[in-house]
């Protein structure tokens, strides 16, 4: 039997194995796990099964993201984080999409650092809830001092919009994708919060088990 000992003599499961916030830290400050940069041109995703940062797809287009994009660690989209977005009935199943602004330009992927949440953009993909947090790196020299997304320049927020309504395009096949509605803080800690509970609901038991075998 292992025990956490045991576990910890290897990496640990980036959606699993990290916290969604670090120690002593305030509720806005989440902690990240990054799969991509503002230089990458081929999508990145964490594989699920391995906790190892997989080739998703090299984009068609030039497009690339405009912040650093990752997900919040045990975190997971589906009833709760559903019931947060008019006119949808699921969410995409996957941990909760974050993007990240920082001054210093960070050219590498595949690494954990804690954020400032300032809001969100609610997207909706083919009928399902996939909204992405924005957030602002912690302790930032430049963006550290924001805490709504109100207070980020207007062209920060459009240029997230632009990318996300474009990112999966390919010719020939129409997109379904929605990304009017920004949300502030408060709301974006709501769907944090949401995306909590769904993980607990779907994924709690996981943890549970390995307490019980320690």
């Amino acid at each position: 039997m292992y025990s956490n000992r045991d576990f910890n003599r290897w990496r640990r499961h980036p959606w699993h194995g990290l916290h969604t916030h670090s120690e002593g830290m305030p509720k806005d400050i989440v902690q990240v796990y990054i799969e991509m940069t503002p230089d990458d041109v081929v999508k990145y995703e964490l594989d699920k099964a391995s906790g190892f940062l997989m080739v998703d797809r090299p984009q068609r287009t030039t497009s690339s993201p405009p912040a650093l994009y990752g997900f919040i660690p045990r975190t997971y989209c589906a009833e709760e984080v559903a019931k947060r977005c008019p006119d949808v009935d699921v969410a995409d199943g996957d941990p909760l999409d974050i993007c990240v602004f920082s001054e210093r330009h960070i050219t590498r992927a595949d690494i954990v650092l804690n954020a400032r949440v300032v809001g969100g953009i609610q997207m909706i993909d083919g009928g399902e809830a996939d909204d992405k947090i924005v957030a602002v790196l912690d302790g930032d020299n430049i963006w550290g001092d924001v805490h709504d997304i109100a207070d980020l320049p207007s062209i920060k927020t459009e240029r997230l919009q632009h990318y996300f309504s474009t990112y999966k395009m390919i010719p020939g096949k129409e997109i379904d994708v929605k990304v009017d509605f920004v949300y502030g803080r408060e709301e974006a800690l709501k769907v944090i919060a949401a995306a909590e509970l769904d993980y607990q609901n779907h994924f709690g038991h996981l943890h549970t088990q390995a307490k019980a075998r320690e």
